[in-house]
């Protein structure tokens, strides 16, 4: 959030070299030694693409992490000794001096000030009470709280010294006190009469995509004019005079011109027009993952550098005199802290197109928590508005059971009352069409796109020109093929990757009873565009493919809602079998197990 309101200021013309934004963290100690997101946002103190001129980070050190003793939740001295990994000054003061707490205080701000660092505040004092109302913690640290029912309170000990140096009256505390008390007490009145009126159950929609209310709402249009994509190709050959361009780079940019003028537009160029057109519109855009700036498969090559002196040239930068912002960092490796990171700075900027990348789909395992707890969840239950992307690769090409899914199940499992957009787009100009009607629509709510790996460089994937200056993003996507429809006696429904391997199949087999259709938007389910595309196929039974076994992927939530919204219309399934593993070790048996699926989607 911090982070966001800087990069404002920096743009309306703030010094970039001042941060006039204090950020402050409130820890526990035991939080502190113990939660392994602190040390990662420790570590985002000094990097480019997170630096907010510092930090003060305060410990309320209670000396106990709800019963459990600071000898048992870490392995250093003070709770705070991981701060020491950045060098930052950690101050420890007594919590009942409240004057050395005002003091080092000033200090901490002093030295943020000055060097721009982050500085830690360890607040030695005690919980006085339990965990809860209910709670007694003398069952589980007797000693400790022996001491502390003999001990006057913080506000005993300084009202002592105030009198006794004649600084205020015992009368003068005692109308101040009454004076606090009353105005806690109507706090509490207030907050009494609101919880003790009848609440009001509103029907809310599941998201199946049955009304229009079920989509986003959309404020621009998503396509592009020609001079957009061919302005966007330009800034590909348009190096700063003297730049040393990599010989293996060189290609590409002119295949990146050649492409804006001819068609045959892979993913990576896709993505950058998307980018590159929201700029010119004057859209922020930020993208941060881990080798964002290239692209873990080689694709993005959103900075070039120089290979003579390392300097850098991002062409999107150069589009015109009056476009937006764009910002994109190689991220440190973390996911919880990073995709937090990116949340946080969406919620403040909710112009901006803010994109968190995966180096692969499963990595976001690591930040199921910034999923669970803010993502799917901070609208329901604070009206906390995100429109964070995140780019998960996903797809099945033998890599192995660590980087061949990123559990569309579990999104979907999460996904109700339109909480958030989850999306599988075939094409680069399809992903280009998300992206755009992402970033102007409302309300502003997060995106799960299921980014590919080998599609990235699959010629019948590729997209011409035309795509990009006509239409809009398509939920479901009919067979492009020319048949007769009344002749067709099975549709294939998939997504993703699965779909090429089936349209190359059909191709083989010169099979016209067959049509595959693609479902590019899993939630909010298009059932409409679902029921109307099937319809036009009297004649055919209904099949999901998909590449994730029977457990996994699309199916365990498409196969449980969709009959109700089909006329009782109940798909059957061709995917791999059930697994505990997302997918095999193996490459030849990953081949044989795909031949196998796709055998059996034709299969009568």
């Amino acid at each position: 959030i911090v982070r966001a309101k800087l990069d404002a200021m920096h743009a309306a013309g703030t010094d970039k070299d001042t941060f006039p934004v204090l950020p402050i963290l409130i820890h526990g100690d035991a939080a502190f030694a113990g939660q392994g997101v602190v040390p990662e946002v420790l570590n985002m103190s000094g990097l480019r693409g997170y630096k907010t001129g510092g930090t003060v980070n305060i410990v309320i050190n209670n000396q106990v992490g709800f019963t459990t003793p600071p000898g048992e939740s870490r392995s250093t001295i003070y709770s705070t000794d991981i701060a020491k990994a950045i060098q930052a000054p950690i101050f420890h003061v007594n919590g009942d001096d409240p004057e050395a707490v005002a003091r080092i205080s000033e200090l901490a701000f002093q030295f943020r000030q000055e060097f721009k660092k982050d500085v830690v505040i360890d607040i030695i004092c005690y919980r006085r009470r339990g965990h809860n109302e209910g709670d007694d913690p003398s069952m589980t640290q007797p000693l400790m709280y022996n001491l502390i029912e003999a001990k006057r309170s913080v506000r005993t000990l300084y009202l002592e010294s105030l009198v006794g140096r004649g600084d205020i009256t015992r009368e003068e505390f005692e109308a101040a006190n009454a004076s606090f008390q009353a105005r806690l007490e109507g706090a509490f009145i207030e907050v009494h009469e609101a919880m003790s009126k009848p609440v009001e159950l509103i029907p809310r929609p599941i998201g199946i995509g049955t009304t229009a209310s079920d989509h986003p709402t959309v404020v621009h249009g998503t396509s592009v004019p020609r001079s957009t994509v061919e302005l966007i190709g330009n800034a590909h050959n348009n190096q700063p005079p003297g730049f040393n361009v990599h010989p293996k780079l060189q290609q590409l940019l002119t295949k990146r011109v050649e492409m804006s003028r001819e068609g045959g537009i892979d993913w990576g160029f896709g993505e950058l027009l998307a980018l590159g057109s929201l700029l010119l519109e004057g859209k922020t855009v930020r993208l941060a993952g881990q080798d964002s700036r290239r692209g873990t498969f080689v694709q993005r090559h959103a900075v070039f550098h120089d290979r003579e002196n390392g300097q850098e040239w991002m062409p999107l930068r150069n589009l015109s005199a009056s476009q937006g912002k764009f910002y994109i960092y190689d991220s440190f490796l973390s996911e919880y802290a990073a995709m937090g990171f990116e949340y946080g700075y969406s919620v403040e900027n909710q112009d901006a197109l803010v994109l968190w990348e995966a180096q692969f789909g499963d990595f976001a395992n690591g930040a199921q928590t910034i999923i669970d707890e803010f993502i799917s969840s901070a609208e329901q239950k604070w009206n906390q508005h995100s429109g964070v992307v995140l780019l998960l690769p996903h797809g099945y090409e033998g890599q192995g059971p660590d980087h061949s899914s990123a559990r569309i199940e579990r999104y979907l499992q999460l996904c109700a009352e339109n909480n958030m957009t989850v999306a599988q787009p075939s094409t680069p100009a399809s992903h280009f069409h998300l992206l755009r009607r992402q970033a102007y629509s409302t309300p502003r709510r997060p995106l799960i796109v299921f980014a590919p790996k080998s599609m990235l460089r699959l010629k019948a994937a590729s997209s011409p020109v035309e795509d990009f200056t006509n239409g809009t993003f398509q939920p479901v996507i009919d067979e492009t093929r020319t048949l007769n429809k009344a002749e067709v006696t099975r549709v294939l429904l998939c997504s993703g990757k699965v779909y090429w391997d089936l349209l190359a199949e059909a191709e083989k087999r010169n099979d016209t009873t067959t049509a595959i259709v693609r479902v590019e938007q899993l939630y909010p389910t298009p059932v409409d565009e679902i029921k109307a595309t099937y319809a036009q196929y009297p004649n055919a039974e209904l099949v999901w493919v998909q590449d994730e076994p029977a457990n996994q992927g699309p199916w365990t939530y498409i196969g449980l809602f969709l009959p109700k919204y089909m006329n009782g219309q109940v798909a059957t399934l061709v995917s791999r079998p059930a697994s505990a593993s997302p997918a095999t070790g193996s490459a030849k048996r990953h081949a044989a197990e795909q031949a196998d699926l796709v055998e059996r989607a034709f299969a009568r």
